[in-house]
């Protein structure tokens, strides 16, 4: 199984600054990985009292049944993970609001090219590493994935967030997330910023935002502690380019037709 090589956060201690609500149901925080999970991860758990978060697992289908306590309508906790959809996982959620947290595949792809190539994740990828692979195939191979090591990116868009979507789950593009978080600090609409927070802890079940929400965000979006945000990844990822190439654009819109409409990135 891959490694990810990453230094445990404080934001437990730092969430004992905060007073907190109880959470009234399960939350479950879902992800297309590389998406921004530990971003939205890290400011919802500024919300929720440490008791109710649920730190013994990053719930994915393998583990899922080990881990049901962890969407028990009768102990509300807050959870996270990359759960596919699925029969068993459908069922483990009923009770759960579910936020669903996406990313446009063109910047995903990046994304999940500077993880590969870092030294944060350690797997059974360690050859592409070192400049062995032209930068444009390693693209490719982050779009069409690589035979038995590595899913295709429809498959992974397919089953990790469009098979997902229902009225019943908050969808959350991580470019709003961001520019968001950004606001706090003039780079945006500081009115908007707030009502997008508002709405997705009310999704939470947390309707009443607190008057120090901003500082609270602000902890939670620190990049220091994100072991796995762009800026801490270990090792050189610089090869990696910031925008999509053309010609990839095209081979995103050929391997997985559809995707970026449905999730609203067209």
């Amino acid at each position: 199984m891959p490694r990810i090589v990453a230094r445990a956060d404080s934001l437990n201690e730092a969430n004992r600054r905060f007073r907190h609500a109880a959470l009234p149901a399960p939350v479950f925080l879902n992800s297309v990985p590389k998406s921004g999970t530990h971003l939205l991860r890290n400011i919802v758990r500024m919300f929720v009292p440490v008791e109710q978060q649920y730190h013994d697992a990053f719930v994915q289908i393998p583990i899922l049944r080990q881990h049901l306590a962890a969407f028990d309508p009768r102990a509300p906790k807050l959870s996270w993970g990359h759960l596919l959809f699925s029969d068993d996982a459908a069922i483990a959620l009923r009770h759960a609001r579910h936020v669903l947290l996406v990313r446009d595949p063109y910047d995903w792809v990046l994304a999940r090219a500077r993880f590969f190539l870092s030294d944060t994740f350690q797997g059974n990828l360690e050859h592409l590493k070192g400049g062995r692979v032209r930068m444009d195939e390693l693209l490719n191979m982050m779009i069409f994935g690589i035979h038995g090591k590595a899913p295709t990116l429809n498959e992974i868009f397919t089953h990790n967030a469009v098979a997902w979507l229902s009225p019943s789950i908050k969808l959350v593009h991580f470019e709003d997330l961001v520019s968001s978080v950004k606001a706090l600090d003039g780079a945006g609409d500081q009115s908007a910023a707030r009502a997008f927070f508002a709405d997705l802890l009310a999704h939470c079940g947390l309707d009443a935002l607190p008057e120090d929400w901003s500082e609270r965000v602000r902890v939670g979006a620190d990049p220091t502690q994100s072991g796995t945000a762009r800026g801490n990844l270990a090792g050189d990822t610089t090869s990696v380019p910031d925008t999509l190439p053309a010609l990839q654009r095209r081979l995103v819109d050929f391997a997985a037709p559809g995707v970026r409409e449905i999730l609203g990135y067209i």
